[in-house]
């Protein structure tokens, strides 16, 4: 994965974690990750915790997605946050870059009306694997 900076471009708002873009190349499998929300698989309940708990279940839910397709958090190339209340972004932010611990793949965060179950955070993401089969 290669990190694609420009200076014709807006850099990223305040130093948040994330790229302007992310080129993936060579031989690789991509894995896309449904929206995951804050439900503990457990118990099958939403967190508690308010945005900062609630963000930590989501990339627990995401890790745990992207290790069952053999990848981990620094393979995502790309992730969209949904959320309820875009005044929560800073909080969300923190918690995010803690998870990718300096790995700042290309990101879209939007606010939307509601999400399922009532959550207040939802994240997709896109990872490319390199191909271990490859000779």
């Amino acid at each position: 994965m290669r990190v694609i900076r420009t200076d014709q471009a807006p850099a990223p708002v305040s130093g948040a974690p994330y790229s302007q873009a992310v080129e993936a190349s060579g031989r690789a499998r991509t894995l896309y990750v449904s929206g995951q929300v804050p439900v503990d698989p457990a118990s099958g309940a939403v967190v508690d915790g308010g945005i900062a708990g609630q963000t930590r279940r989501v990339l627990e839910n995401v890790r745990a997605v992207l290790e069952a397709g053999g990848a981990s958090l620094q393979d995502v190339v790309k992730t969209t946050v949904y959320m309820t209340d875009l005044d929560e972004f800073g909080v969300m932010n923190d918690v995010y870059a803690d998870a990718f611990a300096g790995h700042a793949p290309a990101r879209a965060t939007v606010q939307v009306a509601a999400l399922p179950l009532g959550a207040l955070v939802e994240i997709d993401a896109v990872a490319v694997v390199p191909d271990d089969d490859e000779d």
